[in-house]
């Protein structure tokens, strides 16, 4: 009897640059930019996780995001299990940015379902 491969979590990411990354010198922002790389390679790379797409808000969205919607950037991933986006979201806060952590100037929240499958 062929055993069923568990079906993956369709998951969205959802993004928000906080108030303290504006309130940063100048000087400063390189660091959050590289650690916001260092945090989005780590999602891409966790083990089963699969981007399907991401969307960027910045151009047409200025300044913090409000608590809730919209957010400032979004990545859709399928992912094998819940501990797997729970682990994706953690690299917020352990992500390092100099003395802090890459939270101090960011939030995510991980929105988890199933694929939408539209008839044919």
């Amino acid at each position: 009897m062929a055993t069923e491969t568990p079906k993956k979590l369709r998951v969205l990411f959802c993004g928000a640059v906080t108030q303290n990354f504006f309130d940063l010198p100048a000087s400063e922002i390189g660091t959050v930019w590289k650690a916001t790389g260092e945090m989005l390679k780590g999602i891409r790379d966790l083990p089963g996780v699969e981007v399907l797409g991401t969307l960027d808000d910045d151009e047409t969205m200025v300044g913090t995001s409000p608590n809730g919607w919209p957010w400032t950037f979004y990545i859709l991933a399928d992912v094998p299990d819940r501990a797997t986006a729970v682990a994706a979201c953690n690299l917020f806060r352990v992500t390092e940015v100099g003395a802090h952590r890459l939270w101090k100037y960011m939030r995510v929240e991980a929105r988890i379902g199933r694929e939408l499958v539209i008839p044919a």
